[in-house]
């Protein structure tokens, strides 16, 4: 049974996330509590709903637990704030992020904001998104993630003449500025590849700890 603990900031409203993370050999749980977060889990939820600063304070008192964990191997999946959330700070708010990827979070430099629709994904390299035929995602943002290295970044997005990082990835940590869970069929598909792959590195962890004893 794969454990799934989704990280809630406080700001409510993830309904349609959990549904879409609910399945067969699955158990979520919904947890305000960032060091209880990465606690006996197999799988971290970052979820969209938002804004920097708050959610910034609610994770300051398990930050470091919550940043050794990501950088340990937990596979994590952050989306639209989830995804900022893994950068170190972001203009919207005071706080600091995780800084699992070195960067910061800037506003759309862009006259229609915010960004709310499909958008298309471009220059795409994640295995993930091959996978799921994700390549018009739905976006509701103001703000994106700006990493210190490009390599980090596994596909773009375009508004408004503003090129941005639509996806990143940097061990088993994924981070999505799109709303996977509101991206049609190709979205939840999304959503199983990561769970799969998830489950083939929990798997691997394990293995590699018998083979160790």
């Amino acid at each position: 049974m794969m454990r799934i603990s989704v990280f809630d900031y406080g700001a409510g409203n993830l309904h349609s996330l959990v549904k879409t993370l609910t399945g067969r050999d699955r158990t979520v749980r919904v947890e305000t509590d960032p060091q209880r977060a990465v606690t006996d889990t197999d799988v971290l939820i970052l979820p969209g709903v938002g804004a920097f600063a708050p959610a910034a304070e609610r994770l300051a008192a398990g930050r470091d637990a919550m940043c050794a964990a990501i950088r340990g191997g937990l596979p994590t999946l952050g989306i639209c704030l989830g995804m900022q959330l893994l950068f170190d700070a972001s203009d919207e708010g005071e706080g600091r992020g995780l800084g699992v990827i070195p960067g910061r979070v800037t506003k759309l430099d862009a006259r229609r904001l915010p960004q709310i629709g499909w958008n298309r994904l471009e220059d795409a390299t994640d295995p993930l998104l091959s996978a799921s035929g994700l390549d018009i995602a739905y976006y509701a943002n103001s703000f994106a993630c700006r990493p210190e290295d490009s390599q980090v970044v596994t596909a773009w997005s375009t508004h408004d003449g503003d090129h941005f990082a639509a996806a990143v990835r940097t061990g088993a940590c994924v981070g999505v500025q799109f709303h996977p869970e509101k991206s049609s069929a190709p979205g939840v598909r999304f959503v199983e590849a990561f769970l799969a792959s998830a489950r083939v590195s929990s798997l691997s962890d394990s293995a590699s700890t018998v083979v160790t004893r």
